[in-house]
Formats: C-alpha cells, structure tokens, sequence
C-alpha cells in the first residue's frame, strides 16, 4: 500500500516508510530542511579506489558519509538508518549491467561492504525556492531530468568514464541569481558546471534525459547544468566489478542532516 507523499515531512517518517515497503517512489520535495543523498556500494576491495575517485571529482562526488566495512549505519548523517532498506529503490549492477532494481538489498548485502553517501542538489533546492526561483520539475511533480555529458572525470583505479549533470531552466538574470545561490553548497555540488548550450557537452536532446524526467525549457530560457551524484552509475556501468549497489536515480537517501548545516 502506497502512502501519501504529503505526510513525509522529516527524514525519520521517509525512512521508515522506506523500511516498510510504502514508499517506492523519487524523494524530491521529501522532507523539507532535511539534506539527501546518493548512494554507492561496494565490495572493500574496490572501497579506496572509489574513495579517491571521489576526492579527485568533488563536483559530482561530494562525498557526506563512508560507512565501516561491513556497517549497513552511515553513523555520522544518520545513525539510526540502515542504508540496506532506508531508500526507496536501489540498482543492483554486476560486470556493469544493470541487473534488479530492488527496494530492500539486505539479501545481497556482504560482510565486507563499504557505503558512500554522496551529496544530492535535492539539498540546494530548498535555498534556491527561498530565493524564489522556480524549480521546474518540482512545479510539475516529477524527478529532476539527468543527462550523460562528454566531460570526462578524473579517473582513479578502475573507476572513469563521464559525468552526469542535473539541469534546471531560468531565465538569464535568474541563472546568474542561482549560481550565486548554489555556491554557498559545496559539499551538495555547488555553482553550476555549465549554462546554455548542451551541446558543448555533449547532450543533444534536453527532451530525452538519460535519467529523471524531461521538463519544458522556454525560448526565453537557459539551461542550467549542475554536477550530479549519479555520475558514479555511469562510472560503475564502465568499471565491469563482479557487483555495485546504488541507488535507483531520484530516490534518494534522506539524512538527519538539515540543509543550512551545508551551507557556507
């Protein structure tokens, strides 16, 4: 039985509706003030590798919490959650296909795993609607649209390939209102990483996103390009490792973390 998405008003209630199988849906809009977060999980012979990939791309890995090996807690955003049934979908990846998209992993969790929690721009949305620029797919009910670009990542060990952007639509003068909100976030990706112009970067259809929901973009309208937590689903597709956990895109982690805790 499905629950009402009104009721999700703090981090506690989405997990928990998670844990029990109601909520399968995207976590945009969830839990308003509370910080979300993307998902990676690993066996720990892959862990450093992954680390470092994330410290080499801070744009699109801004990395939150690393669990213990082993510990499904992620203890220093949410110590009561466990990352194994706290989401509300997860991909299960092996040799880089995508092979289950599940909404409780504990049957293939193992000893030795290790999870990132990677910052979300779910978290610098909030800061943008105080600031009162719109949020086009949010006014539409639907997931943030997600493109593949040919901005090729720093690699580290096996873990390379391009990254994914999150785009949002404005108008000029609100672009620049919105960089200069978005900067206060680094640790939730930041400024904007590209404006105007996608085919610079290598998407030739805003209408047809790799991941999310496509969204009208006005004539007198740009799009906006922000870094996005889902670029390790990308890397993990070209890294061909026996197997990989993470989330299904758009339905995030929801942390005890507030929003502003983020901010600088």
């Amino acid at each position: 039985m499905s629950i009402d998405r009104t009721t999700l008003t703090n981090s506690a209630a989405v997990r928990q509706a998670c844990r029990e199988g109601s909520f399968t849906d995207h976590t945009a809009g969830l839990a308003p003030g509370f910080a979300q977060a993307n998902l990676v999980i690993l066996p720990r012979e892959h862990a450093f590798d992954f680390l470092q990939f994330c410290r080499r791309n801070p744009k699109p890995c801004p990395l939150l919490d690393v669990t213990e090996p082993g510990s499904p807690l992620p203890s220093t955003i949410a110590p009561d959650a466990d990352i194994r049934t706290d989401l509300p979908r997860y991909r299960i990846w092996e040799h880089g296909e995508l092979v289950d998209e599940p909404t409780d992993i504990s049957d293939r969790w193992q000893d030795d795993m290790v999870g990132f929690l990677i910052g979300c721009s779910f978290t610098f949305e909030a800061a943008l609607s105080r600031a009162g620029l719109p949020i086009r797919h949010l006014e539409q009910g639907t997931n943030v649209p997600m493109f593949r670009t040919n901005v090729a990542c720093h690699p580290a060990g096996v873990f390379a390939g391009p990254m994914v952007v999150s785009m949002r639509p404005y108008a000029p003068a609100e672009a620049i209102r919105a960089v200069q909100v978005t900067s206060r976030y680094p640790e939730v990706h930041g400024a904007p990483v590209h404006i105007g112009h996608p085919g610079l970067i290598g998407i030739s259809d805003l209408a047809r996103p790799d991941y999310g929901d496509p969204v009208p973009v006005a004539d007198d309208e740009l799009p906006v390009f922000w870094a996005c937590g889902v670029t390790p689903q990308a890397v993990l597709a070209a890294a061909d490792l026996p197997l990989a956990i993470t989330h299904a895109p758009g339905a995030m982690f929801v942390s005890d973390l507030s929003d502003e805790e983020l901010g600088q």
